[in-house]
């Protein structure tokens, strides 16, 4: 479990927009952990976990002019269910507001990635790894 770069890309709803921004990272490879899309009408916001955050950075500076970062916290769970459950529990039970939270896919019984947006990371940090 880590403290986390998170990148939010503001796009317009428009064919290729999406496919363009995917395609620059992985021309660059870079390899996305977790990746989930909003839609807020004409524009949508495409929020990224990256392997290695200072490429993904310089490719998003060169290719979309868009963008802001922010610190997540990332970890590991199991694909069963009822995993993100209990974390989400575990961290409201404790007074912690989620402010969002995604992750990524995996197959049966296999490591996915949960990515959740806190205000206090550090504490949320330490009660989940306790």
């Amino acid at each position: 479990m880590q403290i986390e770069k998170q990148f939010s890309v503001f796009l317009i709803n428009r064919p290729g927009i999406l496919a363009r921004v995917t395609g620059a990272l992985a021309e660059n490879n870079v390899n996305v952990l977790a990746l989930s899309l909003s839609d807020s009408g004409e524009h949508g916001v495409l929020r990224l976990v990256c392997q290695d955050v200072d490429k993904a950075r310089e490719c998003l500076t060169e290719t979309h002019d868009r963008w802001t970062e922010t610190d997540v916290l990332v970890m590991p769970i199991n694909n069963t269910p009822g995993a993100f459950a209990v974390l989400a529990k575990k961290l409201t039970d404790s007074g912690m507001d989620i402010t969002y939270a995604f992750f990524s896919a995996a197959g049966d019984g296999k490591d996915t990635t949960a990515v959740f947006k806190i205000k206090d990371l550090d504490a949320a940090k330490a009660l989940l790894e306790g």
